[in-house]
């Protein structure tokens, strides 16, 4: 008896990102992933993006799917909203990903097999392995903003991640559960942090795969000085938050 491949939800928020979200869609598509499903979770787009997914699902019944929310309240609200769903219709595993191309699809296989190869709970496609890096057009103030980034929430949180604010990731979804996802409350950036932190903190393993990370080419960035100035106080909020604990 031939064993059924697992169900792959690849979560994808959006906000403005409807050149971006076709071509993302063929990319996975060109995969031939068996058991991988696409779930577009889109914030009332004012340029239609939320049309498009629409008309991506109706293209492809069954493997695409689409759910709409009324307002833009941050990138961790939507995650929520799109993992909690997948959870619900019976994914084995949830991958994170962005809709602005910067993740590499072709990477996902290798993240999925290195995901159920072991006892793995969380893979994260990272740019500060071996192999790892981040787009030629990245200025050099902000690579040393990420690397910064990085060794600023390590040296608080000990996560004992290369590549602790990494956003490409695959769980499995018995390791989402068990982070208990719904009471998550950080929002944009920092809601990897906090995701990375509840896995470490209950003793779940996380591997790192090499990944390249591109520049977008479409569209803007929804990185603002507010998104900033909470990632920076995420980290601090956790510990307090778990010395509260009993």
């Amino acid at each position: 008896m031939v064993e059924a491949a697992p169900k792959v939800v690849v979560v994808v928020p959006t906000y403005n990102e409807r050149e971006n979200l076709p071509v993302l869609a063929g990319l996975l598509a060109d995969l031939k992933l068996p058991g991988l499903h696409l779930l577009v979770v889109d914030d009332n787009s004012p340029d239609g993006t939320g049309e498009v997914a629409d008309k991506l699902a109706a293209e492809a019944p069954g493997t695409v799917g689409v759910l709409h929310r009324t307002e833009k309240d941050g990138l961790g609200r939507a995650y929520v909203a799109g993992m909690t769903r997948a959870l619900a219709e019976g994914a084995d595993v949830v991958v994170q990903m962005d809709a602005d191309l910067s993740h590499p699809a072709s990477v996902l296989p290798v993240m999925v097999e290195t995901l159920l190869a072991d006892d793995t709970a969380v893979v994260l496609g990272s740019r500060y392995v071996p192999g790892g890096s981040t787009a030629e057009e990245w200025p050099w103030h902000r690579k040393a903003l990420s690397a910064w980034a990085n060794l600023y929430v390590n040296t608080i949180l000990g996560l004992g991640v290369r590549d602790a604010t990494a956003g490409f990731k695959a769980w499995r979804a018995e390791a989402l559960r068990a982070i208990d996802l719904p009471s998550v409350h950080s929002n944009g950036y920092s809601f990897q942090v906090e995701l990375n932190y509840r896995a470490v903190q209950r003793g779940l393993r996380i591997r790192e795969v090499p990944i390249r990370f591109e520049e977008r080419i479409q569209g803007t960035s929804k990185m603002s000085l507010g998104v900033q100035v909470e990632s920076a106080l995420a980290p601090w909020k956790l510990l307090r938050e778990q010395r509260r604990r009993p």
